[in-house]
């Protein structure tokens, strides 16, 4: 008895650090706000709140303007150069006294011209960057999403699973409440009973695991949703499960080549390498600089017109390591592009294998037997009141009635989960 008193002390201590009560199904107490929401109004919700998205949509934004940026020329450069001081005098301009010029002025402007479809290089990069930065943050949303929907799915079996210990324990308490009557009039031993006490605090046990599992569930999707306040989210959910998708398998990794954000920006990774070998090429070419320029009085004439023109000479630096280095980059994102094809063939063929295993564990046949059992346990503890079964018989349909359960509740989890993960791997929701 003293251990009994133990255990339901460890419990009920348990259960008030978690802010819940003892009773299982009570999942928020009276100062927690409930929210239900279906899981369009959570990922309507998700897409309008949370932080990490509209972080990765400013770095989107922030490359599309450096693509913007990549269009313009280059500025013009001004060069002047006159006398300062001579003669005694500041800035000395003019004519003297025998009406000679006095002072000096030089201006010239000069124009970078970029040779080699060097800025035209340089704006496809910029563009396949911007390319780069939506991709991922494309991948970065398929991530969460698919975290908000198996948090949202998980929380709605764990939800399930209290249910069912409540039920249990409804049906416990009113069990004991009669064999106390019985114990007290001489019709039943006292180990009966205690058994029977004993069951009652394992499903206590497991219903306060079954609760930290649901607040850290909780919690994770209260982060996702950008929810602050003291609010329980309870998920609706529809009684339709998923099913097989009408595509063929080959079908289905097409789909992945084209939606799959990961696989995508393996492809976006190996363009950029193609364009940045051209660019590198392209810089071996030498620019030119051109400008006119002007001369006053520092020349054979007073007023001298000129055009001065720059051009390097690749005699040393024709940048042959940048080229070289270019071209390995290349070759080594050939290689991680030919593995990316490989793995995202394999994930979608591992989560379609997923989804048809666990579609075939949910049969017809399976779903009778799930009903034919939960209507033969309603009877059970009718049948043990009145002595139809022995406390052993009773002990063993109850453990067996709710670990059936939580095998059927997992199950519909699993088979949730499994689509999640064939839509995360063809980054689109081909299971609806």
């Amino acid at each position: 008895m003293c251990s009994k008193v133990l255990v339901q002390s460890v419990c009920v201590a348990a259960c008030l650090l978690l802010n819940i009560p003892v009773c299982p199904a009570q999942t928020n107490t009276n100062n927690t706000d409930s929210l239900s929401l279906t899981i369009q109004q959570a990922e309507a919700t998700f897409l309008e709140k949370n932080l990490q998205l509209l972080a990765r949509h400013y770095n989107v934004e922030a490359d599309k303007a450096l693509k913007q940026q990549a269009r313009l020329w280059d500025n013009p450069v001004l060069n002047t150069d006159q006398n300062i001081y001579s003669n005694h005098q500041f800035f000395e301009h003019g004519q003297d006294a025998a009406g000679n010029p006095t002072g000096q002025v030089f201006i010239q402007v000069q124009q970078l011209i970029r040779t080699a479809g060097k800025r035209g290089k340089l704006m496809d990069m910029a563009g396949t960057n911007a390319d780069i930065s939506q991709w991922q943050f494309n991948d970065v949303m398929r991530s969460l999403k698919q975290q908000l929907r198996v948090d949202f799915y998980t929380v709605h079996q764990l939800l399930a699973i209290q249910d069912l210990y409540n039920e249990q324990q409804q049906q416990l308490e009113k069990l004991l409440a009669g064999m106390k009557a019985q114990l007290d009039a001489g019709n039943i031993a006292r180990k009966d009973m205690l058994r029977i006490e004993a069951l009652e605090i394992s499903l206590q046990q497991d219903a306060v695991d079954n609760v930290k599992k649901l607040n850290d569930t909780e919690a994770e999707l209260r982060i996702l949703l950008q929810i602050t306040d003291n609010v329980f989210i309870r998920p609706i959910t529809t009684a339709a499960l998923p099913a097989m998708p009408s595509q063929d398998i080959t079908a289905i990794i097409e789909a992945a080549k084209a939606s799959n954000a990961t696989y995508h920006l393996q492809q976006l990774q190996l363009q950029y390498q193609q364009q940045n070998l051209s660019y590198q090429k392209a810089l071996a070419v030498p620019d030119v600089t051109v400008g006119p320029e002007y001369d006053h009085n520092s020349n054979y004439t007073p007023h001298y017109f000129g055009i001065g023109i720059n051009l390097p000479l690749p005699v040393f630096n024709r940048n042959q390591g940048n080229i070289k280095s270019a071209s390995y980059q290349l070759k080594a994102q050939e290689s991680s592009m030919q593995q990316a094809d490989v793995v995202l063939r394999n994930n979608v063929l591992s989560a379609y294998n997923k989804l048809t295993a666990t579609l075939q564990l949910i049969s017809g046949k399976q779903e009778d037997f799930f009903t034919n059992y939960s209507q033969l346990y309603n009877k059970v503890v009718e049948s043990y009141q009145q002595r139809q079964l022995s406390l052993i018989e009773f002990i063993d349909y109850f453990q067996a009635y709710k670990d059936i359960r939580q095998k059927q509740l997992q199950l519909e989890l699993n088979l949730r989960q499994a689509r999640e993960d064939l839509n995360f791997q063809v980054g689109q929701d081909l299971v609806q």
